[in-house]
């Protein structure tokens, strides 16, 4: 059968990446390529894995011909969902390394995908287009150890915002999204328990959430992203929780 949809989504070795990918291939119809350091435990003919370091300019740049490709679709989906948390510590004791590839991996690879998509796809008319970034309920607050994490989420936040008054204004009809997935039973998640109460002020209120069974799982959260996908039209504001629908 011919793949009538296209997925591109990153981060798909684990947690609510590889979910999305599964959710995905679960419609015959639909060609997914997941893109990530490692590769996803995932065969089906219709799945490919782009081996890339998304905190890296210039493997992005090399693989976004791989990334982005030719193809008459009914509908294609960017799903920016790699993230990371970085160093769980207070400014004065992060370093450079992870400061850098908080925002290269949170912001600014999402930045450089959404260019290409739309550079790409804006002039596929007959094709639904939408993006969806995973963002998260810190872009909101600020929580100390989370300065960048925080910040960078936020900067992915008022990107998506921009990015829709664009396809406004330019009537490529492109759907931009950022989604809060909610507090999910993630590695990252596990990095954040293994942070101290001296870097982390809400270290005991994390441990909690696991030891009382209030983590959601990364299948619940892509189920809530894949609705929102096949619902697009229901949902008017840019920035979105799946805790809210």
């Amino acid at each position: 059968m011919k793949a009538t949809s296209l997925f591109i989504i990153t981060g798909t070795s684990k947690g609510i990446g590889q979910a999305l990918v599964r959710l995905a291939l679960q419609e015959n119809q639909n060609r997914v390529i997941g893109i990530s350091r490692s590769k996803a435990e995932v065969i089906h003919p219709n799945y490919l894995h782009l081996a890339c370091d998304l905190g890296k300019i210039e493997e992005i740049e090399n693989k976004l011909n791989e990334i982005f490709p030719e193809g008459e679709f009914e509908r294609i989906v960017l799903i920016n969902n790699a993230g990371v948390i970085g160093e769980v510590a207070h400014l004065g004791k992060l370093s450079n390394q992870s400061i850098g590839q908080v925002f290269a991996i949170n912001t600014i690879a999402p930045a450089i995908l959404m260019n290409a998509f739309v550079k790409k796809y804006a002039q596929s008319k007959e094709a639904e287009k939408i993006v969806v970034n995973i963002s998260s309920g810190a872009a909101t607050k600020a929580i100390d150890g989370w300065s960048g994490y925080s910040a960078s989420k936020a900067a992915l936040n008022m990107l998506t915002q921009a990015a829709q008054v664009e396809s406004d204004l330019n009537l490529s009809s492109i759907r931009f999204f950022a989604v809060a997935p909610g507090v999910v039973d993630t590695a990252m998640q596990q990095e954040i328990r293994n942070s101290s109460s001296e870097d982390f002020s809400s270290l005991g209120k994390f441990i909690g959430l696991k030891e009382n069974n209030q983590l959601s799982s990364p299948e619940y959260a892509a189920e809530k992203i894949m609705y929102l996908i096949g619902k697009e039209a229901k949902f008017k504001e840019v920035i979105q929780d799946v805790r809210k629908f």
